[in-house]
């Protein structure tokens, strides 16, 4: 049986519980850790869903909010024909979230 896998990014959240309620705070702290961003990369990565993520980024994201990967990521895993059922396969809301919008963010320092 396949499984059906999704992830939520919950770095608003993480910058929220570290008193950074705007993307531009994100700048400093990553181009002092060597991540050299612009401030449309970074108001992308607060903003969207990254589909792919360097580990330099997402290591300098940890050490900055003091916080680790599984806090940034969440997983969802359940059997592809039990998430049909429950309405929550491909393309249906998970947890109250509506379905996720077509793109990705790709972010490379």
């Amino acid at each position: 049986m396949s499984r059906q896998v999704s992830y939520r990014w919950r770095l608003r959240k993480a910058m929220a519980d570290a008193d950074m309620f705007t993307s531009t705070a994100l700048i400093g702290p990553l181009a002092e850790r060597g991540v050299a961003l612009s401030a449309s990369q970074v108001h992308r990565l607060v903003t969207g869903t990254p589909e792919r993520l360097n580990m330099t980024v997402l290591a300098a994201l940890c050490d900055i909010l003091h916080v680790s990967p599984a806090d940034l990521i969440t997983v969802d895993a359940a059997d592809a024909a039990a998430a049909a059922v429950a309405g929550t396969g491909t393309g249906s809301p998970v947890s109250g979230l509506a379905p996720p919008r077509p793109g990705h963010v790709t972010l490379e320092p």
